[in-house]
């Protein structure tokens, strides 16, 4: 999913907190966790990032899998970079103390998740076949 749907959702969820104000908490729990997912989520990308340039295979979805990627965080969940795009949302959203973007949050990871992560794992069974097969019977698709 391009960044681009990620950054329109966000939009959409300050134009509504500037029509209708809302605070998620104190800034001085909204602060601390934002900041925390905001690393944590920085942190995911690169790592996902780094072990596909690793494994030689390319980063955007929209050009051929050349190896089914299976180490580093891809060990932990199938989609560490939709995971790191997640959390930087909610990390934006915590540390701009606003709940709106996390409401328009939940119908665009139904557009993530029928948009890109299920055929994305149609073209990955045909590709690598059995082998994605047990990689998924191993690892989660998210967490």
């Amino acid at each position: 999913m391009p960044p681009v749907f990620y950054a329109i959702a966000f939009v959409a969820g300050l134009v509504a907190n500037w029509v209708v104000p809302q605070l998620i908490a104190p800034p001085q729990i909204a602060l601390p966790i934002g900041g925390a997912l905001l690393m944590a989520g920085a942190l995911l990308a690169v790592w996902g990032k780094r072990t596909m340039e690793r494994a030689g295979t390319g980063v955007s979805p929209l050009f051929p899998a050349r190896v089914l990627v299976t180490t580093g965080p891809f060990r932990f969940t199938r989609n560490p970079l939709y995971l790191a795009r997640t959390l930087l949302y909610v990390a934006l959203a915590l540390l701009m103390d606003t709940p709106w973007p996390l409401l328009t949050l939940v119908p665009l990871l139904g557009l993530v998740h029928h948009g890109v992560v299920l055929p994305e794992e149609r073209y990955l069974t045909a590709k690598f076949g059995r082998e994605y097969e047990n990689y998924k019977t191993r690892v989660r698709r998210w967490l």
